[in-house]
């Protein structure tokens, strides 16, 4: 999950199958397990073998197919474990379960819900939600602090309004992800860029083009299913307590930094709590503040125990034989077609490639650093356009991580729903509304291209 390709820069790495074998070990339990149970009736299946459970065969795995000593072997999983990437995420986790925890003790969630019901129409919650969600990640530009603002109160509402929380909390995770790989401030759009040497404004109009028709498909689909239950009772607005929520909202939209928003959101919820509920004091904060750490336990240690995986498998050469084998694929299509064929071949290579590397690494912007060499290198042997290679970069990256069951984004919302990350990404319908335009753009482009010529 974690890669410093600038730290290892001059290291020799040997492409090789089995350093993958770790990532099978993991999906093995954690989803075979999980799906056995829930064929055999079990109640909350994929919680009877907790997921950093089912990671640590999968680390002892790695350590043993590593040809280093046993200290370097584990030396390598520590770096991983505490690469920027990995611990930028488990602080975010931290935050938003504090945020979480005191907001809901002191009202807010509550209000701020009570305050969505009373603008939102009942046939417009779940489309307004994706809307909201959408607007915050592309200002933040990131996927995981729009989920940490937006995901209690997505909640509160589907309690109140009796919709179907893993819709709900597949909403939340549609929209963070179509304003994240939009956002021109998103590090994967960054990493996308400057890997293949184009401006953001071009990337971003051969992006909007794809992804635009997925967002609206995957709104006329909520729109359908935004169908309350029961009419939900709407009480007057206790402003006090919803300013803590409207406050991280907005300094969202300015773009300010996800940790800075989520710790005045913190303090000023904990601050609305002193101020206007009956015998809360400081005491009750900081106990509060407690059990929203230990709300994220579960997804804290899967993070920093797949970052540590992920680092022996790109060290072991796994992501490296990934990326000869799309090389090698995409090379022999392109020799055997010409032109428009051999620009295609290339075009589904990158999307291949970046899909493959960010299923073993569970982290967008590292497949993207990953596969971007690679990715540059095919689409300027094959005439692909640096904003069409950049921009597919993205959008399979966006795709993948949205319908990981082990990525940072399905974890978070699971753990705030309740839910097991594997309903919540089986809702992420804008993703796989996104893949499917990705590949109609591919296909049709060159089918009007060819069509055009003849």
């Amino acid at each position: 999950m974690s890669h410093d390709s600038t730290q290892h820069s001059s290291e020799t790495i040997v492409p090789s199958a089995v350093a993958l074998l770790p990532l099978a070990v993991f999906l093995a339990l954690f989803i075979g397990v999980g799906s056995y149970l829930t064929w055999q009736g079990v109640d909350f299946a994929f919680y009877q073998l907790p997921a950093p459970v089912a990671a640590l065969p999968a680390v002892l795995v790695g350590i043993l197919l590593s040809k280093e000593r046993l200290n370097q072997s584990i030396e390598q999983f520590m770096r991983g474990v505490g690469h920027s990437d990995i611990i930028a995420m488990c602080m975010i986790y931290l935050l938003a379960g504090a945020f979480a925890a005191v907001a809901k003790a002191t009202g807010g969630v509550d209000a701020t819900v009570n305050l969505g019901l009373s603008l939102l129409p009942s046939s417009l919650i779940l489309p307004g939600i994706f809307v909201i969600a959408a607007l915050i990640a592309t200002a933040m530009g990131t996927s995981m602090g729009t989920i940490a603002a937006v995901a209690p109160v997505a909640l509160g509402i589907a309690d109140t309004a009796g919709l179907d929380k893993a819709l709900t909390a597949g909403v939340v995770l549609s929209g963070a992800m179509f304003g994240d790989n939009l956002s021109i401030i998103s590090d994967t759009t960054i990493a996308a860029t400057r890997s293949q040497g184009c401006a953001m404004r071009d990337k971003f109009r051969e992006n909007i083009a794809i992804a635009l028709p997925a967002a609206i498909a995957a709104i006329l689909l909520f729109l359908f299913e935004s169908t309350p239950t029961q009419a939900p009772a709407v009480t007057s607005i206790e402003w006090l307590k919803v300013l803590p929520y409207i406050t991280i909202l907005v300094l969202a939209v300015a773009g300010l930094n996800v940790f800075v928003v989520l710790s005045l959101g913190l303090m000023l919820a904990g601050g609305v709590g002193l101020l206007s509920v009956p015998d809360y004091g400081l005491a009750n904060w900081g106990q509060d503040i407690y059990a929203g750490f230990g709300n994220m336990q579960e997804i804290f240690l899967l993070s920093m125990l797949i970052g540590g995986m992920g680092e022996l498998m790109r060290r072991q050469g796994g992501l490296a034989f990934l990326t000869r084998l799309i090389n090698r694929i995409i090379g022999g299509l392109s020799r055997q077609a010409k032109g428009e064929q051999s620009q295609k071949a290339s075009e589904l290579g990158i999307a291949g490639l970046v899909s493959l590397t960010n299923l073993c690494t569970a982290n967008n912007t590292v497949a993207i650093i990953v596969a971007g060499g690679v990715a540059r290198e095919l689409a300027e042997q094959n005439g692909v356009t640096p904003r069409r290679s950049a921009s597919l970069l993205d959008i399979f990256s966006c795709v993948i991580q949205g319908i990981l069951p082990y990525g940072a984004q399905g974890l978070l919302l699971g753990s705030v729903f309740g839910l097991s990350p594997l309903t919540v990404v089986s809702h992420s319908y804008y993703c796989f509304f996104l893949a499917a335009s990705a590949m109609i753009a591919v296909f049709v482009k060159h089918q009007q291209r060819i069509a055009v010529t003849a």
